[in-house]
C-alpha cells in the first residue's frame, strides 16, 4: 500500500504549478469549492503585493479521479500561472544582486551560477499554492472521519491576540478571522496590524508575525514512539519548517515550556464516562499544553501547532548586496512582493498541518479505500473503549 505523499512541480513565473499525491484511498469526495476556497484564502489578506491581482488560483484535476471521487492512483492537480513569462527575458531578467534572506545568494553558489533567477523562481512563496492544494485534499479526508482543522494569525510584529481557542469555541473564531482582513479572530488587533503594515510600506520595509494551527477530532495513536522519524510532533515540524520564510515551529506551549516547572507543562488526566463515546475515548486534560501530542503520539487532545514568519526577503528599499560578477557593493534587486504575507502563511500552515495529520492516519488504519479507513477506525476506537481486553495480571518478586 503506496504510502500519503505529495510532490510538486513548478515556478513561480512558469506556465504553471503541479502537485502529484500518491497514496490516496479510493472514494474520497474531492470538494472543489473546499480546494479552491482555500487557493483564495492564500491569496487574501492584507499586506499582498501586485501578483494576486493578475492570478485567480483554481485547480485543475488532470489525472486520479472519476466522477468527483479518488480511484486510488496518483492525483495530479495543477493551478496555472497566469503570469507565466519565465522564457521571457526581458520580463525575467537575469539577476546579479542577490536579496540578502532570500535563497538568491546560496542557491547561486550552489548551481554555480552568478545569475540567482533560477533559483528565486523556485524558491518563491508562489510554490506554497500547490502545497494548499494537497493540504486542502488531505482536509477533504480528514473531514469525512471527522477531523477538523482551523489556522489564523496569532500576532504580526508586536500585534498579537490573547484569544483561547478550544473545541467549543473554534467554529465562531473562524466567522471572525474570516471577517478579518489579517486572519486574526480580534477585531481590535486587526485594525493595529493593519496600521503596522500601512507604516512598513510607506517605510519601505517588510512585516512578519506568528501563525498557528488547531486540529480538532484527533484520535489517540497517530504516529509513534518507537522510531524518532515517526513522531507526529517531529514530522509537524518538519513540514512546517519546509515553508517559506518560516524561522522556528512549536507544538503546544513551545518554547514556553522553559519558563514554568512541570507542575504548571503537564495536563493532568482525568476520565469522564459520558464522553467514553467520542474520540478521546473518555480521557480529558485540565489543560492542552502538550499540544496533543506526547512522546510524538497524539493523546486525544486538539493538536496545536504555532509557526513563526520572518519579515519577506524583497524589500522595496533593498538592502546592502554585492553585483556577484564584478563583486562590488550593491543595493540588492528588487523583484516584485509582499509587504506582509502572514495571513497567506497561515493557511500554508494550516494545509501542511493537515497534510501530515492525514498521512499519519492512513499510516495506521487500512486505508486503500475511504470504507475501509472508516471501519478501521471505527474498530480500533471500539477496541480501545474495551480495555483492559485481559485481565491485569500482578506479578510478585
Amino acid at each position: 500500500m503506496p504510502i500519503l505523499d505529495y510532490q510538486t512541480a513548478g515556478e513561480s513565473h512558469g506556465a504553471a504549478l503541479i502537485t502529484i499525491l500518491t497514496g490516496l484511498p479510493r472514494g474520497l469526495t474531492l470538494d472543489l469549492d473546499l480546494i479552491n476556497g482555500e487557493l483564495l484564502r492564500r491569496q487574501g489578506g492584507y499586506g499582498r503585493g501586485g501578483r494576486q491581482r493578475i492570478e485567480r488560483d483554481v485547480v485543475e484535476f488532470l489525472a486520479g479521479t472519476r466522477q468527483g471521487k479518488t480511484i486510488a492512483s496518483p492525483l495530479c492537480m495543477r493551478v496555472v500561472n497566469k503570469d507565466s513569462r519565465m522564457d521571457d527575458g526581458a520580463r525575467t531578467p537575469p539577476v546579479y544582486r542577490p536579496r540578502p534572506g532570500h535563497a538568491d545568494l546560496a542557491g547561486s553558489i550552489k548551481w554555480l551560477t552568478t545569475d540567482c533567477r533560477e533559483t528565486l523562481e523556485r524558491a518563491s512563496a508562489r510554490e506554497t499554492a500547490a502545497r494548499v492544494a494537497a493540504g486542502a485534499v488531505a482536509k477533504c479526508l480528514l473531514r469525512e472521519v471527522g477531523i477538523e482543522v482551523f489556522g489564523f494569525v496569532r500576532q504580526i510584529l508586536d500585534a498579537g491576540t490573547e484569544v483561547e481557542v478550544t473545541e467549543e469555541n473554534w467554529r465562531s473564531l473562524r466567522e471572525r478571522r474570516d471577517a478579518s482582513e489579517t486572519y486574526c479572530p480580534d477585531e481590535r488587533v486587526t485594525e493595529r496590524q493593519c496600521a503596522i503594515i500601512r507604516q512598513a510600506k510607506i517605510d519601505k520595509d517588510t512585516i512578519g508575525g506568528i501563525v498557528e494551527a488547531h486540529i480538532f477530532g484527533c484520535p489517540p495513536g497517530l504516529g509513534s514512539c518507537m522510531d524518532w522519524r515517526t513522531r507526529l510532533d517531529a514530522r509537524l515540524a518538519y513540514a512546517v519548517m519546509g515553508v517559506q520564510a518560516m524561522k522556528a515551529v512549536e507544538i503546544g506551549l513551545g518554547r514556553a515550556c522553559a519558563s514554568r516547572p512541570g507542575s504548571a507543562v503537564h495536563d493532568p488526566i482525568r476520565f469522564d464516562p459520558a464522553r467514553r463515546g467520542d474520540h478521546t475515548l473518555g480521557f480529558t486534560r485540565d489543560t492542552n499544553n502538550a499540544g496533543g501530542t506526547e512522546g510524538g503520539i497524539t493523546n486525544g487532545q486538539p493538536v496545536v501547532v504555532k509557526a513563526t514568519m520572518k519579515p519577506i526577503s524583497t524589500l522595496l528599499r533593498g538592502l546592502p548586496s554585492v553585483d556577484l560578477n564584478t563583486k562590488q557593493p550593491e543595493m540588492s534587486q528588487y523583484e516584485r512582493s509582499d509587504i506582509c504575507a502572514v495571513s497567506a502563511a497561515s493557511v500554508v500552515v494550516e494545509c501542511v498541518a493537515a497534510f501530515e495529520v492525514a498521512r499519519a492516519l492512513t499510516e495506521k488504519f487500512p486505508s486503500d479505500s475511504m470504507i475501509e479507513l472508516k471501519r478501521g477506525i471505527e474498530s480500533y476506537l471500539e477496541y480501545a473503549r474495551s480495555l483492559p481486553l485481559d485481565p491485569p495480571t500482578m506479578t510478585i518478586a
